[in-house]
């Protein structure tokens, strides 16, 4: 008389359990990784947003005072931006003389940083 075995031994349970643990050993820091870069390239990515909306600002004021907005502190430069800034996101404040630039900086999520160059204008 013959046994069938069917199913798995113990021994192979525990090495494919093992197996998934090591995956997730290496997966997971690599996760949290990928979420802290991605916040510093939204951060980078909207004051190059900022910086390119304060010198169409400037330009199109230059040519006309009745277009764009006055420019005079870096967070004004946030009201550039056709649907303004981001929640989680500021600007920290730095006055910006009329005609000169200002390196500004934006503070986004995950404590991320990123700087842009203000224009200033009136």
């Amino acid at each position: 008389m013959s046994k069938k075995n069917a199913g798995f031994t113990l021994i192979e349970l525990i090495i494919v359990l093992v197996l998934i643990a090591i995956i997730f050993a290496v997966a997971i820091p690599r996760f949290i990784n990928q979420s802290t870069t991605a916040q510093q390239n939204s951060t980078t990515s909207l004051a190059a947003a900022l910086s390119a909306a304060s010198a169409d600002n400037f330009a199109r004021r230059s040519a006309n005072s009745a277009n764009g907005i006055t420019i005079a502190n870096c967070q004004t430069v946030g009201n550039l931006l056709p649907s303004s800034l981001p929640s989680g996101y500021t600007i920290t404040s730095a006055a910006i003389a009329n005609g000169a630039t200002a390196t500004c900086t934006l503070n986004g999520a995950g404590g991320t940083t990123a700087t842009f160059v203000g224009l200033g204008i009136s």
